[in-house]
């Protein structure tokens, strides 16, 4: 059932008080013994009906009207919209406010829940980063006080120490620098220059860069498939060569003895896939939809080792959403991994 407005209202009102009224004129006039007219009922009817019309009407816009305003004023109090918002009393006006309320709700509660899941973030990424940050701080502790207490004298220990002092010292640089990474490209301050160049040449530096890890770590870095002539792209050189490199040492990172990690491209029409495939330890089928967020590992208590600031595949993943391309993974536990991502054909 809908709800009148003050014209339907104003309407019923007037021919109930003119009703009432000429009623009362007929019982009077048969009281007195006069006569009815049906013209002098008329005379009374139409001024009596117009003038409690218009009463009534003006009465109950008024009434509506003030307390309309009265919700809008109170809506615009949390809601920004525009406070001089025109009330139409010739529509289904209360109809409207509760539309108006219901979806202002509807506002608040997402924006409830929003702000309860940002904060459940904001504390997952600081109990994350407090965490990824008190293992190197406390291992250069621990060193500062070994030397402090005698080591410093020793020749033997004072550069051992030293040394494990600067690598833990490395950890945190590198995690600063990929937090103001990330948070550039989260906040749109990420700078993309896009421009020509060959994705394989790309990959060679990369591998040439990382070889000596890779070498220590006793895995082999492959380019299969790679064109002569070159396969040539268009995005931002240093941030792709930044998603190569954290891929490739990833993958040397979770690889095994003896371990293989082959780049290999192809060409889809518009677009180039490129693939960086491993026979390491993998990663189950659970943590997959996982491995591209802040700061998660597969194996926290097996792959802590491997040092890392736990932000390299969610800085791929931003790179590659920034170029407008995909990135996609398929993996199986002890059996290993394949990143593959697009870039645009140049």
């Amino acid at each position: 059932m809908s709800v009148k407005t003050p014209k339907d209202v104003a309407i019923r009102t007037a021919l109930l008080i003119t009703l009432v009224v000429l009623v009362a004129t007929s019982v009077a006039l048969l009281i007195l013994g006069g006569e009815i007219e049906i013209w002098a009922l008329a005379i009374i009817a139409l001024p009596t009906f117009a003038s409690s019309y218009l009463i009534n009407y003006l009465s109950v816009e008024k009434f509506i009207y003030q307390k309309v305003k009265l919700i809008y004023k109170t809506i615009h109090r949390f809601k920004s919209q525009d406070s001089k918002r025109e009330v139409k009393m010739n529509e289904d006006v209360l109809e409207e406010v509760n539309s108006d309320v219901l979806d202002w709700a509807e506002g608040k509660i997402a924006e409830i829940t929003e702000l309860k899941e940002t904060d459940s973030f904001r504390k997952d990424f600081i109990g994350n980063l407090a965490h990824e940050l008190k293992t190197p701080v406390f291992n250069i502790q621990g060193y500062i006080l070994t030397l402090l207490e005698g080591a410093l004298e020793d020749p033997e220990n004072n550069r051992k120490f030293l040394k494990k002092a600067a690598k833990s010292v490395d950890r945190i640089a590198s995690l600063i620098e990929d937090m103001d990474i990330i948070t550039k490209i989260e906040g749109g301050k990420y700078t993309m220059e896009k421009s020509k160049f060959d994705v394989v040449e790309l990959a060679k530096e990369v591998i040439e860069s990382v070889e000596r890890k890779a070498k220590n770590a006793d895995i082999k870095l492959i380019l299969k498939n790679a064109n002569e002539k070159g396969i040539m792209v268009k995005a931002d050189r240093s941030q792709i060569e930044q998603v190569l490199t954290n891929l490739v040492v990833n993958s040397i990172k979770y690889g095994k003895n003896d371990g293989k990690s082959i780049f290999s491209f192809y060409d889809m029409d518009d677009t180039i896939l490129v693939e960086l495939a491993d026979n390491g330890i993998g990663i189950s089928e659970d943590d997959l939809p996982r491995i591209f967020e802040r700061f998660y590992r597969v194996d926290k208590s097996r792959n802590r080792h491997a040092g890392g600031s736990g932000l390299g595949l969610a800085i791929v993943k931003h790179i590659i959403d920034a170029h407008n391309q995909t990135i996609n993974v398929r993996s199986t536990s002890d059996l290993g991994s394949t990143f593959s991502f697009t870039l645009e054909k140049s």
